[in-house]
C-alpha cells in the first residue's frame, strides 16, 4: 500500500511544473505594482482609475475611492527583454488588442523587475535576458487597500 502512494505523489509531482508553467498569479503589493505600471498604460483604464492606482503605488492606501471600487487591468501580452552583452539595452512591448506600446530604459526595466517580482521567470536567449505574459488580469480592490491589510490586488497571467 505505501508502495502506491509513493508512486502516486511522484507522478502528482511531476505534474506540477507542467501545470504551473501554464498559468500564474500573484497578489499583495507585488500584484498592485504590476496594476500600476500596466494600468498607467493601458488604454482600457480611466483616468480615475489611473490615478487611485499611482496614488496606490506612491503608498497612499486612503486614497479617495468609491465604496466598493474595483480597477480591473488587462494587458493581451507582456514582452520585455534586458541585454546581458548590450548591458544598456532594455526594451517591452505591452499588447493591448490592437495596440502596441513600447518602452525602453527605465521604464522597461521598472515593468521587466516587477515581472519577476511577480513570479515570472528570466530565461536567456541571444545575448539578453527575457521574461513574457500574456492574458494578464488584474483586479485592485479599493476597499481591501483601505484596510491596509496585506490583500487588494490579484493577477492572473499566463507565463
Amino acid at each position: 500500500m505505501i508502495a502506491y502512494k509513493t508512486v502516486g505523489l511522484v507522478f502528482l509531482s511531476a505534474l506540477a511544473p507542467a501545470a504551473a508553467a501554464q498559468a500564474g498569479a500573484s497578489s499583495g503589493s507585488s500584484a498592485l505594482a504590476l496594476s500600476a505600471i500596466v494600468g498607467e498604460l493601458s488604454p482600457q483604464t480611466s483616468a480615475a482609475d489611473k490615478k487611485l492606482l499611482a496614488a496606490y503605488f506612491a503608498g497612499h492606501a486612503e486614497a479617495p475611492h468609491a465604496k466598493g471600487q474595483r480597477v480591473a487591468v488587462k494587458a493581451d501580452a507582456i514582452d520585455c527583454r534586458a541585454g546581458n552583452v548590450d548591458i544598456t539595452s532594455r526594451a517591452c512591448e505591452l499588447t493591448f488588442g490592437a495596440k502596441k506600446i513600447e518602452l525602453s530604459g527605465r521604464k522597461a526595466n521598472e515593468l521587466y523587475a516587477t515581472l519577476i517580482e511577480n513570479g515570472v521567470v528570466a530565461e536567456g536567449a541571444a545575448g539578453s535576458s527575457h521574461t513574457s505574459i500574456t492574458a494578464l488580469d488584474c483586479i485592485v480592490d479599493a476597499d481591501e487597500v483601505a484596510e491596509k491589510a496585506g490583500g487588494g490586488a490579484r493577477c492572473a497571467f499566463t507565463p
